[in-house]
């Protein structure tokens, strides 16, 4: 039996990467950002509580991604200079790495200030960490630092396919597209 090669993600892959990105800009986005006082004061507290369950929405969806990813087949690398791949392979895992340290350095950071974590519906979950202030704002600090980290490789992810896919001219951006999106064809046999 003659087995066909995979041309693109599937439907699953490509429904978990579309979400996460979306999910991780609304949170950059709706994240308050700022000194404890300002994140934590009612005037901010919808925008706390989104960025909070957005940041747990992506956590799990990485934890489901990478487990999908372990069981699921990929289509087969585009032939690329050896540096390409490289630098593929280097920011498919700081961008993993990054999903899942974001939501657990704010998770930890404002469990270590006292904060439980909040959440839409008025849910919170209360610090299950001893109280350390000072270790709790250090880790807000790095979590801010990743933010900002996780939108410049997510934009350099994101340039990297569009060059792919308009200097290039090979299926590598069509590859996490779904079939009904309108983008041209890349050149074929490539």
């Amino acid at each position: 039996m003659i087995k066909t090669p995979v041309t693109r993600y599937g439907q699953v892959t490509q429904f978990l990467h579309w979400c996460t990105a979306i999910l991780v800009l609304v949170a950059f986005i709706y994240g308050p950002g700022g000194p404890e006082q300002r994140v934590y004061s009612s005037v901010h507290e919808f925008d706390r509580r989104l960025h909070e369950t957005l940041g747990l929405c992506v956590f799990t969806l990485t934890l489901i991604r990478l487990l999908w990813r372990a069981a699921d087949t990929r289509p087969e690398a585009v032939a690329s200079p050896r540096w390409m791949v490289v630098m593929a392979t280097i920011v498919q895992a700081a961008l993993y790495l990054l999903l899942l340290a974001l939501p657990l350095t704010a998770i930890s950071g404002a469990w270590l200030e006292g904060h439980p974590l909040t959440l839409l519906a008025g849910k919170d979950i209360a610090p299950l960490l001893a109280p350390s202030h000072d270790a709790g704002a250090r880790l807000a600090s790095v979590h801010k630092l990743l933010g900002d980290a996780i939108m410049w490789l997510a934009g350099l992810h994101a340039l990297a396919a569009l060059f792919h896919h308009v200097v290039l001219r090979d299926n590598v951006l069509t590859t996490m597209l779904p079939r009904w999106f309108p983008v041209g064809k890349a050149r074929s046999g490539q």
